[in-house]
């Protein structure tokens, strides 16, 4: 028998060194308002730098204009790489690595607020724009593939240690795998294989693009919660064949859908009246029918509760995984490295304490205080933020 290793001691992902094997999760900053970094999403992510983190994630960055969820997320090119060159700096001179999650958001996407049609793998309606989502054709696949290929070389120019391609949660590539989002026909519609090509069309060309120069992972799906969706079958499918295509150097394994069930993933509170107030009146009006509220589905919140799915994936896989979802004690993630995982992925719990991981690891603390009542979620339109917390202690603006 092997002994599990130390969650606390340095360890490679791809090409590159951490100090620890803890990952902060890729989470709505709500703090780039004219699509540009700023000093308080920089101060967002030194504060979990600095309080101990392995990798700290920013989220969202788009490969394209209409690959935004709204009009106020960055899109990585030209425009963009300085502030990202700024951001990477600050985090590296707390010690920590910084990656970047880049994607197409497809269905996600609000048209509306983009000022762009949003496409994804089949026609529907978007409940975000009340407009319909077009089928993304060859020419789009191109293009956007191409755009991945972009992004990552900007990213790597501004000093990201790590790409985390977005894989999950019905965003563009995510609705190609889901069959009952990828109604087509074509080459890119029917077996999983032919569902799974444009996300290995994308780990194939971006790893090409960037080598060894940085790590490349996946953010991909144990479950996406309804009907039609990812199941864990199909996701340890997919992740086989990323595994045998061998462009990535870690899945980072998540669930739920940002479009049809966001709260699979967010276990615990289901706050409807705090995401109703925070949304335009029609959309208000219709979060709180009986549809609307139950979007908002309620899943009773337990420590690693993806844990029982992510464990057909590490007895399906050799690749280095990433365990996600509910991660707040240290047993837990001492669990997670006895499981075989050979990271831990950590969202809300470091929202409401940013230095928590160096808590754990001195042995200060044993578990974090999120109580996880959800109702930060709510707060990524206007600058997510626990709720908890006096006013006081909220995340600092970075100072030049």
């Amino acid at each position: 028998m092997t002994t599990a290793p130390d969650v606390f001691a340095p360890v490679s992902l791809g090409p590159i060194r951490l100090r620890n094997r803890t990952v902060k999760a890729a989470t709505f900053e709500g703090r780039t308002p004219h699509g540009e970094v700023t000093d308080e999403l920089i101060a967002y992510h030194v504060a979990p730098a600095a309080g101990g983190v392995g990798i700290t994630t920013v989220a969202y960055l788009a490969v394209a204009p209409e690959g935004r969820t709204h009009r106020e997320v960055i899109v990585v090119d030209d425009r963009t790489l300085p502030g990202l060159a700024r951001l990477a700096d600050a985090v590296h001179a707390e010690g920590a690595a910084i990656s970047g999650q880049v994607g197409h958001a497809g269905p996600v996407a609000n048209g509306r607020s983009n000022g762009a049609p949003a496409i994804a793998a089949s026609p529907m309606p978007s409940p975000l724009s009340m407009q319909m989502v077009r089928s993304a054709t060859e020419q789009d696949l191109t293009r956007v593939t191409r755009a991945y290929v972009d992004a990552a070389r900007t990213l790597v120019r501004a000093g990201f240690d790590v790409l985390e391609l977005h894989m999950a949660h019905s965003y563009l590539i995510s609705s190609f795998l889901a069959p009952g989002l990828n109604r087509r026909k074509d080459r890119w519609g029917g077996p999983l294989e032919r569902r799974a090509r444009l996300a290995r069309q994308v780990a194939r060309a971006v790893r090409e693009e960037v080598g060894d120069s940085c790590a490349v992972t996946a953010k991909v799906s144990v479950s996406d919660g309804f009907k039609g969706g990812v199941t864990t079958e199909t996701g340890l499918e997919l992740a086989q064949l990323l595994e045998a295509d061998g462009h990535l150097d870690a899945l980072q394994l998540s669930g739920g859908s940002s479009l049809m069930n966001p709260m699979y993933l967010f276990r615990g509170g289901a706050p409807v009246e705090e995401f109703a107030a925070s949304m335009p009146a029609v959309v208000r009006w219709g979060m709180r029918t009986p549809v609307g509220r139950s979007f908002l589905k309620e899943y009773s919140f337990e420590e690693a509760y993806f844990r029982e799915k992510a464990l057909a994936f590490r007895a399906g896989l050799a690749m280095p995984l990433q365990l996600l979802g509910g991660i707040n004690r240290v047993e837990t993630m001492r669990q997670a490295m006895a499981d075989g995982f050979d990271f831990v992925v950590m969202g809300r719990a470091l929202l409401r304490e940013p230095d928590l991981v160096r808590r754990l690891a001195s042995g200060e603390a044993r578990e974090g205080i999120c109580i996880h009542c959800n109702r930060c979620m709510p707060t990524i339109y206007s600058g997510t933020v626990c709720v908890e917390w006096a006013a006081g202690e909220r995340i600092p603006v970075a100072q030049n």
